[in-house]
């Protein structure tokens, strides 16, 4: 019987560090009204027993409230749902002994920064072997403000941080490249707008010949196309997608800087149907859709 676990055997979950003791618990409510939002099953049916481990450690910027958000959100639809097994972890011993890590059919990066690749060596190669062996890598917003000394695995994810001029405190719009995406489902055929924080990305390693890209800002809104600080030359601000790598699948989205996100039904199952495909069971087109 697949079950929960907040920590599984040979993982070293919610680890005593003080980062974990200063996640305090989503409140009452809104743990309510995430459960009220999935309810009761994912959009695919598990093939098989599926198991995801979410890490969220982080030694730059800590994105408290979306990280607590995030786990909560996880957890409920692992429990709810029973489509997969979460375990959670903020101890680099979980990426950094493989036999553990390769027990998981996907990793989830909650919000993390900085991770210090020099100091655990190991990290980035087991990153890399994890999906090319054919297992699923979900990254979270700042999961891709995190790879800076270790440009193979900012190169595996697709992006690397520089700068996020669309700040939290905006509302922007947003397009769907392919509106009958399988993992833009949730959206409805639609764009959008709504309130987040939302990065661009420096080439390398983003590059859109090698992404299929689900999300991205609509500069046919005003405020959207002025914010200040863009870099890019070629207006291309990427939001979500999708690749191959190896025999494994890598999701990416740049929503969830705070609750916000977790709250919204349709960002809140945008990310769950992109872990459903990283964990294997959602299958989706992933092709580089070229420039």
């Amino acid at each position: 019987m697949r079950r929960l676990t907040m920590a599984a055997v040979g993982v070293w979950a919610m680890a005593v560090t003080a980062e974990a003791q200063a996640l305090k618990p989503v409140p009452l409510d809104d743990a309510a009204k995430m459960g009220g939002l999935i309810g009761d099953r994912l959009t695919a049916r598990p093939a098989k027993p599926r198991k995801a481990l979410v890490f969220w450690r982080c030694e730059g910027y800590v994105h408290g409230e979306a990280i607590k958000y995030g786990n909560k959100a996880l957890e409920t639809a692992a429990r709810q749902t029973k489509a997969f097994d979460a375990a959670f972890s903020c101890d680099y011993r979980s990426l950094t002994d493989k036999k553990t890590l390769m027990s998981y059919d996907a990793l989830v990066l909650n919000n993390t920064t900085h991770l210090n690749t020099k100091g655990h060596p190991e990290l980035g190669p087991n990153l890399l072997d994890f999906v090319r062996a054919g297992r699923g890598l979900c990254v979270i917003h700042a999961g891709a403000d995190g790879f800076y000394e270790c440009p193979e695995v900012a190169e595996l994810i697709g992006g690397l941080f520089d700068g996020h001029p669309w700040h939290a405190k905006g509302d922007w719009a947003f397009k769907l490249d392919e509106p009958g995406h399988p993992l833009n489902r949730a959206f409805g055929g639609r764009g959008f707008k709504a309130g987040d924080e939302i990065y661009q990305q420096k080439t390398p390693p983003y590059d859109r010949a090698k992404l299929r890209i689900l999300v991205s800002l609509d500069f046919g809104d005003a405020a959207t196309a002025a914010a200040k600080g863009q870099k890019r030359a070629d207006n291309d601000y990427a939001v979500s997608w999708v690749r191959p790598y190896g025999k494994g699948r890598v999701f990416y989205t740049s929503f969830a800087h705070d609750k916000r996100a977790y709250l919204d039904r349709a960002r809140l199952w945008h990310i769950l149907d992109g872990l459903q495909y990283t964990l294997g069971d959602l299958k989706a087109d992933d092709r580089p859709g070229g420039k």
